[in-house]
């Protein structure tokens, strides 16, 4: 089992005894969906700590948008219940770039576009190509590229 998955089973087990509802229901749908993970495909297979986090990211991604659309709807307390499962789940993901450090590593990747050739909008392709790789997990692909796409333009 891998450490992630096994750290996810522990602190469900603490949880329970330590009879908190919020955390051991996330934990419990965070588990499910590694589980899911895992037996999805033609044959079952143990997912890396790199997977897990992988299906940890779109659960919390998940959480992030329903706690959107219930405050949208206005319906607080279901958001706020989502947006709390959503910081349980951040807990086990690695620390986002801040602003600064992503906005570094971008205009650095519009630099080599720019080196290669490639300008305006349509380097979009290009710069994501060099900095996908280096904020994987750091940060989301929506802010990456809406950061990508103002330094393009302006």
């Amino acid at each position: 089992m891998t450490t992630l998955k096994s750290k996810l089973q522990e602190d469900l087990t603490a949880a329970i005894r330590g009879r908190d509802e919020l955390r051991s229901s996330t934990l419990r749908l965070t588990l499910t969906a590694i589980t899911k993970e895992e037996v999805s495909g033609k044959t079952a297979r143990e997912l890396s700590d790199d997977e897990v986090q992988k299906v940890i990211t779109r659960e919390a991604k998940k959480r992030r948008e329903a706690a959107e659309a219930f405050a949208q709807g206005g319906r607080a307390e279901q958001a706020a219940k989502e947006k709390a499962e959503g910081e349980i789940l951040a807990e086990y993901l690695p620390k986002q770039l801040s602003e600064d450090e992503l906005q570094a590593i971008v205009a650095q990747a519009v630099e080599e576009a720019k080196a290669a050739g490639a300008e305006g909008p349509r380097a979009m392709g290009q710069v994501m190509k060099i900095v996908n790789p280096k904020v994987a997990g750091l940060a989301e692909g929506g802010r990456v590229a809406a950061l990508v796409k103002k330094l393009l333009a302006g």
